[in-house]
């Protein structure tokens, strides 16, 4: 039922059609439609007797681009029914799929039963009302010290992971999906995971992790494939944010949302783009990408009077390391941050390996507010130290170190122990945030007291390792 012009409710019912114009790619061109609806979903009949999912991309007086799912093998001009279903995709979303796993599409494929209860939804969620969003707060822990000493996350962020081929974004994600806390709360994080294209040793290693580390109860699952079709990679992260939208806005759960990877997902936007022969934009990328992205990044947030909330942390891979490239330069306008791996750091055997410097959390002082009262200083000072560190190890590697003066070799030892000891960690090494400020001021402690002109001179007789001890005594 949907509401015509003069405002009168009018009836839609399905109708079939058999008069395929174009078979192009993924895409079947239906000539003879009047009143085919945009994003309509349609089911296309082969005429062996299978039935296929798919929707209208484009629709004009007198035809309509359809695109099928599952891919157009088989599907004939001659044969083949294609039935218009007045409807949208929906799936139906239930605090029941927690520990499942399922297709792009939403559907079980862990060998369990359907969901029964629940409720129907559009993938393509309801949009917030801004004036309705409430804005990000509370740190959330995620028991990593790159990211939560450096650049900490808060509920209802958007924070991405920019990274590379073969580097441990995977691992990382995992850590983050089982750790994430918000301090003061004993409620663990619901975990939303949507694998996006990924290779089969990929979903195999997300599904496993979950199964042995118990963190599949709290956990549901959408895995598309790389040999899937590019319109279930389209679809699958918008039904996992239908999902989290339910739980997070309907339950009043706090939702972490995790999308790997959305550069598979960018790429079977090119290749649609390309099948519909539209006019590329930057490296044969569609010129609506951003608002694409877009429509898939804010639907993270808050609600203002509702406890829920969601968490995104997309990750892509950045083809050739570049994060000029089209995917990590638009999200990037879009989401509040990134992280960004390093393959330096990771070739030296570090892990996570995080690049401090790149990396930036632009609601990192909401975060501050929420934890130690020393957490900016230490922060603001171990980027400065670090900043200039680096910047020496370059002059060094020209003049030598012996030319170098004394403070400027103690910025090196304090940089080499900051890659170990506060960057490193092991994968299943879960820090608080007291943890890895102490870990902050142990390799501050390397340099003179002097250098650590942005901490207050009350945290330094407070904190700092020389005088800790003291501060204790005269306390206790």
């Amino acid at each position: 039922m949907v509401v015509g012009d003069n405002g009168l409710a009018i009836e839609r019912v399905v109708r079939e059609y058999t008069s395929i114009r174009e078979i192009r790619g993924p895409l079947v061109i239906v000539d003879g439609i009047p009143d085919a609806a945009y994003d309509e979903i349609v089911e296309v009949e082969l005429p062996t007797g299978e039935k296929r999912k798919g929707r209208v991309l484009e629709t004009a007086r007198g035809y309509a681009v359809v695109q099928v799912f599952e891919g157009t093998t088989g599907v004939t001009p001659i044969g083949t029914k294609v039935r218009f279903l007045a409807r949208t995709l929906e799936i139906k979303v239930s605090e029941e799929m927690l520990g499942r796993v399922f297709s792009g599409l939403g559907e079980p494929i862990d060998g369990g039963p359907p969901v029964i209860s629940g409720e129907w939804r559009d993938v393509n969620g309801d949009p917030l009302n801004p004036a309705a969003r409430d804005y990000p707060e509370d740190f959330i822990q995620t028991g990593v010290s790159a990211i939560d000493g450096m650049n900490p996350l808060v509920r209802g962020q958007k924070l991405p992971i920019f990274s590379g081929s073969g580097l441990p974004h995977n691992m990382l994600a995992a850590q983050i999906a089982r750790q994430a806390t918000v301090r003061g709360e004993e409620e663990e994080f619901a975990v939303v995971f949507a694998a996006i294209g990924v290779m089969y040793d990929e979903a195999m290693f997300f599904r496993k992790f979950f199964e042995e580390t118990g963190a599949i109860k709290r956990t549901a699952m959408f895995l598309t494939l790389a040999e899937d079709p590019p319109m279930i990679r389209l679809v699958t992260p918008r039904a996992a944010l239908t999902l989290a939208e339910y739980l997070a806005f309907e339950l009043d759960m706090h939702v972490l949302v995790i999308l790997t990877d959305m550069t598979n997902y960018c790429e079977a936007l090119r290749e649609i783009s390309a099948a519909r022969e539209e006019v590329p934009g930057r490296q044969g990328y569609p010129g609506y990408m951003y608002s694409d992205l877009a429509s898939i990044y804010e639907r993270a947030g808050r609600v203002r009077g509702g406890k829920g909330s969601i968490t995104q942390m997309p990750i892509l891979t950045m083809p050739n390391d570049d994060i000029t490239h089209p995917i990590p330069d638009l999200t990037g306008y879009i989401t509040e941050g990134q992280i960004v791996l390093s393959r330096e750091l990771w070739n030296r055997g570090i892990y996570p390996p995080v690049n401090i410097l790149m990396s930036l959390s632009r609601l990192r002082g909401e975060a501050y507010d929420k934890t130690r009262e020393d957490h900016a200083n230490v922060s603001d000072q171990l980027y400065a130290a670090y900043s200039r560190a680096v910047e020496l190890r370059s002059l060094a590697a020209i003049v030598g170190e012996e030319s170098l003066s004394e403070v400027d070799r103690k910025y090196l030892r304090f940089a080499e122990a900051f890659e170990q000891r506060f960057i490193k960690q092991g994968f299943y090494e879960n820090r608080s945030i007291e943890e890895t400020l102490e870990i902050g001021w142990e390799v501050l402690s390397i340099l003179p007291e002097s250098e650590l002109y942005r901490i207050k001179d009350e945290y330094i007789r407070k904190y700092h390792p020389k005088y800790r001890r003291q501060y204790s005594q005269r306390t206790s």
